[in-house]
């Protein structure tokens, strides 16, 4: 009697029945899937350059800016703010910022730039910023408490003290992104440059502990969280 199965069935059945190969791109062989996926999984993280790292610290410190941002919203509309919060921002540019990101710099990559002549004239003014940032950031440090919040004349100087520190490092943190960051390639040798990438995170691990550089952005999102200005979709436009 006729096989009641189509052409292609009956074939399929033989294959089983015979151990006929049935091409792989049918059917593929399920150990090669979980190969594949197993070699994906065990490929080792890239390492981070020292130009990378330096910017997305930029990144962090742009999340502080607006964490600052808000606080001089509601300082210019008198609203009432938890001064611990900004304290605790401003705690974290010093620690993270000034003395860790800061020094990298200051270490690392301006005296390079000076003995290579060139962006000389950049890095001076950086240098002095950095400076400048630290007299600002201890003021705004003083005035975050809750005294400061009830004294209007307090509260007028806490406002002109970020509204300073935010006006100075916009540009600064750009410059660096777009000049110093992008020359720095050229006047290092590979070699140099990679061994930069470890000893930047070297320092990291010893200030801050393994990943240190996403403990403190933790951080940051908490104090985020804390202001209602986590959510990303609120910078939207309507």
């Amino acid at each position: 009697m006729p096989s009641a199965q189509n052409p292609r069935r009956e074939f399929l059945t033989r294959a089983v029945l015979t151990g006929l190969a049935v091409p792989s791109l049918a059917f593929p062989e399920p150990h090669f899937l979980m190969e594949n996926e197993k070699t994906e999984k065990s490929q080792p993280s890239e390492e981070v350059s020292p130009a990378e790292d330096l910017m997305r610290e930029h990144g962090l410190l742009n999340r502080i800016l607006l964490i600052y941002d808000e606080h001089l919203r509601r300082l210019n509309a008198k609203q009432d703010f938890d001064p611990a919060i900004l304290a605790s921002a401003a705690d974290i540019i010093k620690r993270f910022v000034e003395d860790y990101h800061e020094k990298l710099e200051e270490t690392y990559l301006f005296p390079r730039f000076r003995k290579a002549g060139k962006l000389v004239d950049l890095v001076d003014v950086l240098l002095g910023q950095h400076q400048a940032g630290r007299r600002v950031t201890a003021r705004i440090q003083q005035l975050a408490t809750a005294a400061v919040v009830k004294d209007a004349t307090k509260r007028h100087d806490l406002s002109d003290a970020l509204q300073s520190f935010i006006r100075m490092y916009r540009p600064h943190e750009a410059r660096e992104d777009t000049v110093l960051f992008p020359a720095f390639h050229s006047i290092v040798s590979k070699n140099e440059y990679d061994s930069l990438g470890e000893e930047f995170e070297k320092k990291e691990d010893e200030l801050f502990g393994e990943e240190g550089f996403f403990k403190v952005l933790d951080q940051v999102a908490s104090l985020e969280k804390k202001l209602g200005i986590y959510d990303l979709s609120k910078f939207t436009p309507s």
